[in-house]
């Protein structure tokens, strides 16, 4: 068993529960189930699509999904988590507004779980808390502590947004996608990382943000 990802993993739910403690006016009965069911079928939709990806075929091969650590597309689970979210707490409105700044700290505490899985380390760089892997001399840059710490203050930002559908919401998807986007150069990758989605990300957080009030009041005109 990997333990380093149950540690990493478990470092998001203590984070995650963490945040509802904090903020929680407006929460849904059982927030945390909601966070949970969520996380899981964003887990599941990103193993698939990653299985699919690799060529193995999940009907064959039902065993390897549960086998998280051989890979998670993470545009499908953050796509799948978001729509969970969304749909769990359909009957609630603002729901999802006042779960936002502990989804927030719930992937912050994912991504500081990289000490568990000595996969903080980035780009090289010379900055005085830099620092190598084991058996390296090259000092890099804990790109996934400054998305955690980012995350961190995002999820405090977000919590003094006022209540007005999606606004909280949409501006929590604009932090995490701006953060990824902003971190992503200082991570070794051949293709430059899923720019595309984490702009996406922004913009229609922005959206959100700007059109939920308008939304909702125009469903109540509508319904009167």
């Amino acid at each position: 068993m990997e333990f380093s990802l149950l540690w990493a993993a478990l470092t998001a739910v203590a984070a995650a529960w963490l945040g509802l403690r904090i903020w929680d006016e407006h929460l849904p009965d059982r927030p945390m189930d909601h966070l949970i069911a969520a996380v899981v079928i964003g887990l599941v939709a990103g193993r698939l699509v990653a299985m699919i990806g690799d060529g193995v075929n999940p009907l064959t091969h039902p065993a390897d999904i549960v086998i998280v650590r051989g890979g998670v597309e993470t545009v499908a689970a953050s796509v799948a988590f978001i729509a969970a979210l969304v749909w769990g707490a359909r009957k609630t409105p603002g729901a999802v507004d006042a779960m936002a700044p502990a989804v927030l700290l719930g992937v912050a505490g994912w991504h500081a779980g990289c000490v568990w899985r000595d996969t903080c380390l980035g780009t090289p760089s010379d900055l005085p808390w830099a620092w190598a892997q084991t058996g390296s001399l090259v000092t890099r840059h804990p790109v996934e502590l400054y998305a955690a710490v980012g995350l961190v203050v995002g999820a405090i930002v977000v919590s003094r947004v006022g209540w007005r559908l999606w606004a909280r919401a949409g501006v929590a998807l604009g932090v995490a996608a701006g953060i990824r986007l902003i971190t992503e150069p200082l991570r070794p990758s051949l293709s430059g990382g899923p720019v595309l989605w984490y702009t996406a990300g922004i913009l229609i957080g922005a959206v959100a943000a700007a059109a939920g009030p308008r939304f909702a009041g125009s469903s109540a005109n509508h319904s009167t």
